[in-house]
């Protein structure tokens, strides 16, 4: 082949090689890097890692004032701060601000004094990175790590793992003001818990809102009434609508011998009256919807059927219980009265139930 025909070959095949990608403003360059005091004076490194960790042990110290506080101090204490703060408010949210803040400013300290200290510059690149672009990352993840000199700074290393440690106890101590866990028996006499009611031996049944106790007879086939336990009205506010959301119940009179008792619930009902709780035991909407001749209650929400002859059994719908029985008796004056509490939590299900 002649020089020529070569010369030809090299323009034909220059022709197909794609353009040189040109940046899109020229590269102006990095300045001279400034190397920082404690890039070259040990001593002045060593003093802002005293620093560092010192910060971290103080939000270590603010998180346990916090949880201190939040025992010592009740939340109806109140001192007159500014603004007519209570004690519990000022010394919860500056104990816990402070935590957090000075390990923010402890992570800033270290990041500009001790941290690896580079300029880079790195061009854009399609959205889905290559696979060499992600094994770069990450090694430059390890490097990063090692350049952070967490194994250089035993001392920043541990008072880190200190205060970000202490600081999970805020948490599972805000945990308690959820309210009481489902197996809490203390002050059970006041319905305290989700396994309680106000519902206990020989309390009456009284009507709602007008308070009035019930006799067996005053009864007739096919009533429904929706019904309290008596004192509730003694209470008032929140309290009232937390106690009224987990004792209501509707009583039932029907035909004795249509009526299934349970296992063990034959003494449960009285001449045909019979009690349950009124929450609904899908998601706890209020029930009272009554067909007489089937002796079926519904809910409104969702449709839950349950069958009130036959121990108030899911007959329809997403509820995946029968609605809890109260046992029934009457007391020497001929009223209707509890013979306990619920033998079983009342409203939804919950995550310690298997249904």
């Amino acid at each position: 082949m002649s020089d020529l025909e070569k010369h030809d070959d090299a323009d034909d095949h220059d022709e197909h090689l794609p353009a040189p990608i040109e940046e899109p403003i020229p590269n102006p360059g990095l300045p001279a890097h400034t190397w920082r005091p404690t890039d070259v004076d040990e001593g002045l490194a060593k003093r802002a890692e005293r620093q560092v960790s010192l910060m971290f042990t103080l939000s270590a110290v603010c998180t346990v004032i916090f949880v201190t506080s939040y025992f010592v101090f009740d939340i109806g204490d109140n001192w007159e701060t500014v603004g007519g703060l209570g004690a519990s408010n000022i010394a919860l949210g500056v104990s816990l601000g402070l935590a957090l803040m000075l390990i923010g400013v402890g992570v800033i300290q270290w990041a500009r004094k001790l941290m690896a200290d580079h300029e880079m510059v790195e061009m854009r690149h399609p959205a889905r990175s290559s696979d060499e672009d992600r094994a770069a990352t990450v090694e430059a993840l390890n490097a990063g790590f090692d350049e952070s000199a967490l194994r250089e700074r035993p001392l920043i290393r541990r008072s880190l793992v200190l205060a970000t440690g202490v600081l999970l106890a805020p948490v599972v101590v805000l945990l308690r003001d959820l309210g009481p866990t489902p197996g809490q028996v203390a002050n059970a006499a006041e319905g305290k818990g989700l396994k309680n009611t106000l519902w206990k031996k020989n309390v009456r049944v009284v009507r709602d809102v007008i308070g009035t106790p019930i006799r067996p007879g005053d009864l007739q086939i096919g009533d429904l009434v929706n019904a309290v336990p008596d004192g509730i009205f003694d209470l008032e506010g929140v309290e009232l609508q937390v106690a009224k959301a987990k004792a209501a119940v509707i009583v039932v009179k029907m035909e004795p011998d249509e009526i299934k008792p349970g296992k063990g619930r034959e003494d449960w009902s009285l001449d045909g009256v019979i009690c349950y709780s009124k929450i609904c035991s899908h998601v706890g909407c209020p029930i009272s919807l009554y067909e007489r001749t089937t002796h079926h209650v519904l809910c409104p929400c969702h449709q839950s059927t349950f069958d009130l002859a036959d121990s108030a059994k899911v007959v329809f719908g997403p509820a995946g219980r029968p609605l809890p029985q109260l046992p029934l008796t009457v007391d020497d004056d001929g009223y209707l009265v509890a013979q306990s509490d619920f033998t079983e939590p009342v409203g939804p299900s919950y995550w310690s139930r298997s249904k």
